[in-house]
């Protein structure tokens, strides 16, 4: 005898399906982790990559991080006002400004990229650190247009 159907082995034969649960548990745990850091998930992928990348210009932002341009200007406005970022006019072009974390944004972002970590890893407490990184490339696959 076999055990009786769960009506939802289509379902798991669908790379979307398995991607959505699979995020909804990550993101999850993300929030839950990085709660006290008073940020949405856009947030903290802003502040990351300006962390990262410091003197990275709004459009750039945008094109990494698949955000619209009048969504930045917002989402730049309201992390500038809390005093996490700062801006410099760009070395080359003019028109261009550098954002940069302020000594506040990197503080947080040090404890929240921590929290962050630490709560994917928890997410994914069932994958063998090979399996977690194998499964990170085959996702950037799906998502990331490289030329």
């Amino acid at each position: 005898e076999h055990a009786p159907s769960s009506g939802t082995e289509y379902l798991e034969t669908l790379l979307g399906y398995n991607a959505s649960r699979a995020s909804h548990t990550l993101i999850s745990h993300f929030i839950r982790g990085t709660g006290s850091f008073d940020l949405r998930t856009v947030d903290f992928s802003v502040l990351s990559v300006i962390g990262h990348r410091p003197g990275v210009t709004s459009r750039q932002l945008c094109q990494q991080l698949n955000v619209l341009p009048p969504n930045m200007v917002v989402l730049l406005r309201d992390l500038d006002k809390r005093g996490l970022i700062e801006r410099q006019p760009h070395p080359t072009d003019k028109r261009a400004v550098g954002l940069l974390l302020s000594i506040r944004g990197k503080a947080l972002m040090k404890k929240a990229e921590k929290a962050a970590s630490a709560a994917d890893l928890e997410g994914s407490a069932r994958l063998s650190p090979a399996e977690r990184e194998t499964l990170a490339r085959l996702l950037q696959k799906i998502y990331l247009k490289t030329e």
